[in-house]
């Protein structure tokens, strides 16, 4: 199975083409551009290299958030617009558990701590336990204080690993393994192994449409917010 993958929920955006597990070929770029400016053509670039065409991705697979509210909307239009076009079916996944699947290589029996920078001293999270190969969600993606989520990491025993653009402000924080550079940014082909295991696991197919893919938003937009604060000023 032909899957393109894409993320672009933090400054890096990443693309991936894999052949099932296998990379074929992986993008990631981190130019001070804006995602609608890169990732078209690195989209291009990543399929030009394999002399394919949309036509020939199986599965098309993109970070559904959490994340920038920008970048996340700029991954999902894209997606679903080539999943339209070519009548392929497209998946959604977490942000924060594709990051996961980035530190599965590095650690075993380990606690993972994805972080996104959610600012404001806030993070973007989600725990899992890695164990004799096995990932166990330990609990929901969420928006968490830094602060909380420090007291938390420092009652567990196993070593804690992280990934994410939050990276450097909880690593600042807390007492947590060092992730080699590579491993930090998020990955179009975390994202493809990721797709892959969720769309060989349904039972119904059926839910991976373009008309079904959402972004998943874990609070209200800095527009949305000033806006309430402005209106409940003015109550």
């Amino acid at each position: 199975m032909k899957i393109l993958a894409l993320d672009t929920t933090a400054k890096s955006a990443s693309a991936a083409i894999t052949d099932g597990r296998e990379p074929l070929a992986v993008f990631t770029l981190e130019a001070g551009l804006t995602h609608s400016e890169t990732v078209l053509p690195m989209i291009k670039t990543a399929l030009d290299s394999l002399h394919m065409t949309a036509h020939d991705i199986d599965l098309f697979a993109v970070t559904a958030g959490p994340g920038s509210f920008t970048g996340v909307r700029i991954g999902i239009s894209e997606i679903k617009g080539l999943a339209f076009a070519t009548g392929k079916p497209c998946v959604g996944v977490s942000t924060l558990l594709s990051l996961a699947y980035n530190l599965r290589p590095l650690c075993e029996n380990a606690i993972l701590c994805p972080v996104m920078d959610a600012r404001r001293n806030q993070l973007y999270n989600a725990l899992f336990r890695l164990e004799s190969g096995i990932l166990t969600r330990l609990c929901e993606d969420r928006l968490v204080s830094l602060s909380d989520l420090t007291a938390e990491l420092a009652g567990y025993d196993e070593p804690v690993y992280s990934a994410g653009d939050g990276y450097a402000l909880l690593k600042k924080a807390a007492a947590i393994a060092d992730t080699p550079r590579l491993l930090i940014p998020q990955s179009g082909y975390s994202t493809a192994l990721l797709a892959l295991d969720t769309y060989e696991n349904a039972s119904d197919k059926s839910i991976f449409s373009d008309s079904a893919l959402l972004p998943v938003y874990l609070r209200a937009s800095q527009a949305e917010r000033e806006l309430a604060e402005k209106e409940q000023a003015a109550k």
